[in-house]
């Protein structure tokens, strides 16, 4: 569902509150001290009472005792002071009548009262009266009076104050050609000229905000700059002229995405809040609007720094709110606001729960009446929402629909905002619908979207989401009753959302599915033909988008390809060649974190291996070779293209420096733009686009960069065959197929005799024997399954290498995927006597993917002398049992090695974490004796067992070691990845072949402590070539000649444990 969900955190606020700076009074204003002003008041009380009727000076009595009022209101607050000071401002106006020559000065000092009275009480008939005075004073002060900016300026204020509570935009445009009128009349040197300054800029800024003409925001700026130069350091008013300057780049920024507005409005908040120290009343307002553009700076570049001093700052500000004070709601919601960010970056569970407690204590001060109290209960259903998303919880869910719906009740019909909690309870019901099943709660959305359409009509901003939202509610209530016109209506609704979202718009590809889908439906309903062309006219769309791919375009291309091969259609191959260039589009722009990654794993389940199952069908056997790579292996592959290139291309001098730097903070800021997105395309997404497309196509016009994020083409990656054929082996639903890569011919396809469920069910009864391995009885049952493999799998294969000529004894490279990459194919045979098994017609080997064979290839061996050989071993970890053998396994090494290397030996207390990763730093050469910790669900979790803690996948990526060559992992469990993502090769073996390591050997299961210490013992002698020196590239032949000479010694199981990866 294309839901419109926004979190609504209520308006940053501001100091001044970009208000007005100025309403001026013509006569002098008596001193602020408490006592002068009681004695001010009564002193003109007497002079009032000796200054009879007729008396000349009687009107200025009136005036003088009315100012000493409205000083002591403005002192105190007592009502009746304001209203007895307009009484007597009255009185002096009828005591000088048109021609009276200080008539103006009492129509202004009126006006001024009269304001003052409708800021406290609100009668709109003050402000009205207000305006009329002004206006009057204006005309006795024509050009050329000394007071006529003055006047200029107060019936403005007066003017700008009506629009801001009635919205009559005639009345902000008049307010502003006053301000520049008045700004005229201030010219440098002026004492009024900043506050003129200023008054013309924040008019404008509110202009901008109705209206969102740029030209208005780029010179409220250039006006706030101004007045800034004018109010130095000192200046009373410098802290709120730099608040608004910020404020106004931070909405600059936000309309068009340069971030050196961003910046600049970071540096100037900093500059107010030292203008606030400690102590000072509105301290937190600032460190609010600092923590505020702090927080978008961190959308737009990923800095986590920026994210966690705003929330310092959010937390500072809310300890300056204490509970009873009137803005301590405001900052419990910032607060919150920004722990969920955090949250959906780095998925820490507490930051929601907390972000949730503090929407919690925000509504609790928001109580029926409050202004805010809508948006508190919407911030709080929409967090409790997302935790329901996360974790399931049916209440979190429910009361998510309560709080919608109290919402709802405080925007009643006529509501500006109505349209906004009425789409958000139906999501939320909409929700609960799919979740339970409740057929009411379906009807109720299609009302609310249905009411919420109404109040978005043509030319509105979200129209495009409603009619998407009201769409996908009448398809679901079409499944579940059959009621024709629900979709027919769905259809049309999609269609007239189509014609909102044109190319280029970020939520296109959402619309086409949906639209497509609808079609697809209706067809598959009436089978009326014009529906099924419309429906892949529409789904070939996807492959022309030219926005930032999200993750949901993929989810759009990935349903265009079931579709396709549901239907038989010819489309299907264009489907999954564009969902793969949406998957290296995306991951391009994802941080190499596993959280990520995760995400990724489930939006690229068995795609790779569906789009080499239809390429094999429609002949494209080397279009089957790289998509399968585009697809497999994501993390790691996103790794090393990045890794390197980037590496080079900040090497390759400044400008590739500075590219560098640009390419990465642009991607950072799509990623989480896009993330943050709900509903209408902004202005920021499409600005951060044009710019990562722009940066990328200047990294591709540098030297040796042309390909750069390009998926390699089968002409590169077939050098991975460069030293022996390479076979894929694949499962898909479609079918199962092997593809042998030769290194100057083309790939041979083998098809299997299998399906992928029984692929499924040879790798589920393989796993399940493997716990039992040790048994007395798991030998026939295993020979059973290696039989069934050789059968279906590996002998077609071995006749077709035969075929073209891959003589006996040579070197074969796997690359298995899906459910193979479980099995063990390298000791497939018929196990018959006079009949030959794999390993006795070829030397095989392992590859997650061919690029990792051919980065191996390329990293040439460097002629250290001598070479570096670290032996490693714990038997006594932090967590697990004893290891017995581990100490004559690291002497046998020792024994073999000590006279062709350097060698050094870490164990027990020494082979700690940071022991190891220091040691590896210092040696190209390792050999690890230790429990292999694999974990099946937390893959980057995955670890070796050192003697104070696990030495994590996730740590052994992030080192970068020198000209590693050769690591032997004598661990159980190292080439174990992720339970339903094997194809992402998340596991250690894997972790060490990225981090460098040439050639690899693992594990597929337990490894016997003391089977280890006898291949160890046999494999290091095998190693050593001719010459006397370690050569990596002996490792696969090594191995295979020393289980050789073991097989009547050890288990089949033990035989079969080790496989060797790499070159």
């Amino acid at each position: 569902m294309c839901a419109q969900r926004r979190l609504h955190p209520i308006a940053r606020a501001l100091l001044g509150s970009i208000l007005p700076v100025f309403l001026t009074n013509d006569s002098p204003r008596v001193t602020d001290d408490g006592d002068s002003i009681a004695d001010s008041v009564q002193e003109c009380r007497a002079a009032l009472q000796g200054c009879p009727p007729s008396h000349s000076d009687r009107s200025m009595t009136f005036n003088n005792l009315a100012l000493s009022l409205q000083n002591r209101f403005e002192q105190r607050g007592v009502p009746s002071d304001l209203d007895e000071a307009i009484e007597l401002h009255q009185a002096a106006l009828l005591l000088r009548p048109p021609g009276h020559s200080r008539r103006s000065t009492s129509l202004n000092n009126l006006a001024i009262s009269l304001h003052d009275r409708f800021k406290h009480q609100g009668v709109q008939s003050d402000l009205d009266e207000a305006i009329e005075l002004h206006r009057a004073a204006l005309l006795l002060r024509p050009p050329g009076h000394s007071r006529r900016s003055t006047s200029l300026n107060n019936l403005a204020i007066s003017l700008h104050d009506r629009f801001k509570h009635q919205g009559v935009p005639s009345d902000l445009d008049e307010a502003i050609e006053l301000y520049r009128a008045a700004l005229l009349l201030c010219p440098p040197g002026h004492s009024d000229r900043s506050a003129s300054l200023y008054n013309l800029a924040t008019s404008l800024q509110h202009r901008f905000k109705q209206r969102g003409v740029p030209s208005d925001l780029d010179e409220a700026i250039e006006f706030y700059r101004a007045a800034l130069l004018l109010r130095r350091p000192g200046h009373s008013r410098r802290l709120m002229t730099l608040n608004n300057l910020a404020t106004s780049l931070q909405h600059r920024f936000e309309q068009r995405g340069v971030p050196s507005d961003l910046d600049e409005a970071i540096e100037l908040h900093q500059a107010a809040l030292l203008l606030c120290p400690p102590g000072r009343s509105d301290r937190s307002v600032s460190l609010n609007n600092l923590a505020t553009s702090l927080q978008d700076r961190f959308k737009q570049r990923g800095v986590p720094s920026d994210l966690d001093e705003a929330i310092e700052l959010h937390q500072a500000a809310l300890l300056l709110c204490p509970p009873g004070r009137s803005d301590r709601s405001v900052s419990l919601n910032n607060l919150a606001t920004s722990l969920q960010d955090r949250f959906k970056q780095r998925g820490v569970p507490s930051d929601l729960d907390e972000a949730i407690e503090l929407h919690q204590a925000a509504l609790l001060l928001c109580p029926p009446g409050h202004s805010d109290r809508s948006v508190s209960l919407n911030n709080l259903a929409n967090s409790l929402q997302n935790r329901f998303e996360q974790r399931g919880v049916p209440s979190d869910l429910d009361e998510a629909i309560e709080l919608h719906q109290a919402a709802l009740l405080l925007r009643p019909p006529g509501h500006s905002h109505r349209s906004v909690p009425l789409n958000n309870l139906a999501n939320s019901l909409h929700d609960r619908f799919k979740q339970r099943g409740v057929q009411s709660d379906l009807d109720e959305a299609i009302e609310l979207h249905q009411a919420a359409l109404l109040l978005r009509p043509p030319g509105h901003s979200d129209r495009s989401a409603s009619l998407i939202n009201l769409a996908n509610s009448l398809q679901d209530r079409f499944k579940q009753r059959g009621v024709q016109s629900d979709l027919d209506e769905a259809i049309e609704l999609h269609q007239a959302a189509l014609l909102l979202r044109p190319p280029g718009h970020s939520h296109r590809s959402w619309t086409l599915i949906n639209l497509a889908n609808s079609l697809l439906n209706r067809f598959q309903h009436r089978g009326t033909q014009s529906d099924l062309d419309e429906a892949f006219r529409v789904y070939v769309q996807l492959s022309y988008l030219s926005h930032a791919v999200s993750r949901r375009d993929l989810t759009a291309a990935k349903s265009w390809a079931t579709s396709a091969e549901e239907m038989n259609h010819n489309s299907a191959l264009l489907a999954y060649q564009t969902a793969l260039k949406f998957v290296d589009q995306h991951v391009t722009m994802l941080q190499s974190s596993p959280h990520l990654f995760d995400v990724m794993r489930m939006a690229t389940a068995s795609l790779a291996m569906d789009a080499f199952s239809c390429s094999v069908r429609h002949g494209a056997l080397t279009t089957a070779v790289e998509l399968v790579e585009q697809g497999r292996a994501v993390f790691w592959t996103q790794l090393a293209r990045l890794r390197s290139p980037l590496e080079e291309l900040s090497l390759s001098g400044d400008t590739g420096a500075a590219l560098e730097k640009e390419f990465n903070q642009l991607s950072f800021g799509l990623r989480s733009s896009l993330d943050q997105s709900t509903g209408e395309q902004s202005p920021q997404i499409r600005q951060l686009t044009i710019q990562w497309n722009d940066v990328v196509s200047r990294i591709r016009m540098l030297p040796d960069f042309s390909r750069f994020l390009l998926p390699p083409l089968f002409s590169n990656l077939q050098k991975a065959a460069e030293e022996g054929p390479v076979i894929i082996v694949n499962a898909s639903r479609y079918g199962c197929d092997a593809l042998i890569i030769f290194s100057a011919q083309d790939p041979a396809h083998v098809p299997l005799d299998i399906l992928q469920t029984e692929v499924s069910e040879l790798s589920s009864e393989f796993q399940s024997l493997a716990e039992t391995f040790g048994a007395s009885d798991c030998q026939p049952k295993l020979v059973s399954i290696l039989r069934k493999l050789w059968d279906c799998v590996i002998d077609p294969v071995v006749r077709a290498l035969r075929a073209s000529e891959i003589h006996h004894g040579s070197r074969i490279w796997w690359c298995p995927t899906a459910e193979f990459t479980l099995l063990p194919l390298h000791a497939a045979g018929p196990y018959e006597k006079n009949k030959n098994n794999l390993s006795d017609i070829y030397i095989s080997s392992y590859t997650p993917t061919l690029a990792t064979l051919i980065r191996a290839r390329q990293r040439v061996s460097q002629e250290v002398s001598p070479q570096n050989f670290v032996a490693i071993g714990q038997a006594n970890p932090d967590r697990g049992k004893e290891l017995r053998h581990v100490a004559p396994e690291l002497a046998i090494v020792a024994q073999c090695l000590g006279p062709v290397a350097s060698f050094t030996s870490l164990d027990d207390g020494d082979a700690t974490v940071q022991g190891a990763l220091d040691a590896l730093h210092h040696n190209q050469w390792l050999h690890l004796a230790c429990h292999g910790m694999p974990h099946r669900t937390q893959s980057f979790d995955s670890s070796f067992a050192m003697r104070d803690g696990p030495l994590m996948i996730k740590e052994i990526i992030r080192s970068n070691w020198q000209n590693p060559e050769f690591a032997f992992l004598s661990a159980c469990h190292t080439t174990v990845g992720h339970e339903k993502s094997p194809d992402e090769a998340i596991h250690l073996a894997a972790a060490m072949q990225f981090s460098g390591f040439r050639s690899v050997i693992g594990s597929m299961w337990s490894v016997d402590d003391e089977v280890a210490r006898q291949v160890v013992s046999v494999f290091y002698r095998k190693l050593v070539d001719g010459s006397g020196r370690l050569d990596c590239t002996r490792a696969a032949v090594a191995l295979h000649k020393a289980v050789k000479s073991l097989r009547k010694k050890i288990p089949l199981e033990q035989q079969i444990v080790f496989v060797h990866m790499g070159v």
